[in-house]
């Protein structure tokens, strides 16, 4: 009842522009926007910036905050419809420099770091958990939201069906056809260095 009460003290303040409520805000939940960042972009810089106009995002529109949602998860949705469209607008760019390339006038293709690491994989396991993440990364867009909210990040299913406004049935099938996705994408892969 306690942190119910101080949540909503927290966006009492946050909509009364209260400054101190932001830094609360940030305090308490950089971790999770950052990692679950850092889940989809694999990319350290990526995720700083992305955690950086989450909280952004957030304090600008805390005014239509409803609080039909606990306000982590309203800081989940915020977060991965900006990974996204930071993924969507990297997979253009790299269409129209792969157009450009084609006819010449760029040679020069916009290429993704494939040495990424979650921070919390250790170090014996890197090269297993980089295959992983590339794997995660060709997944379709709702499976890999479901998979790493689910799996890299902890959320409960119903969670995850609340930042993805899905069913606690449906998200259970967006985890078992990532599974069935990841196990073809890997099989390759484990088969030779298992």
């Amino acid at each position: 009842m306690a942190q119910q009460l101080s949540e909503e003290s927290l966006i009492e303040r946050l909509k009364e522009g209260d400054e101190a409520a932001f830094s609360d805000l940030v305090r308490l939940n950089k971790d999770i926007i950052y990692n679950t960042a850092l889940g989809f972009l694999q990319n350290d810089l990526d995720a700083e910036d992305i955690a950086q106009e989450v909280f952004i995002k957030a304090f600008d529109s805390i005014s239509g905050f409803k609080g039909e949602s606990k306000l982590s998860t309203w800081l989940y949705r915020i977060t991965v419809t900006k990974c996204l469209d930071l993924l969507r607008s990297r997979k253009r760019k790299k269409r129209f420099a792969y157009v450009q390339s084609i006819f010449g006038a760029n040679d020069e293709l916009v290429v993704q770091p494939v040495d990424f690491v979650h921070p919390g994989v250790v170090e014996e396991r890197k090269a297993h958990a980089r295959e992983l993440f590339k794997a995660i990364d060709q997944l379709p867009e709702q499976q890999k939201i479901a998979f790493v909210l689910a799996r890299v990040e902890g959320l409960s299913h119903k969670e995850v069906g609340d930042v993805m406004d899905a069913s606690v049935p449906a998200v259970e099938s967006l985890l078992q056809r990532a599974k069935l996705n990841l196990r073809r994408l890997l099989t390759d892969y484990y088969q030779q260095h298992l």
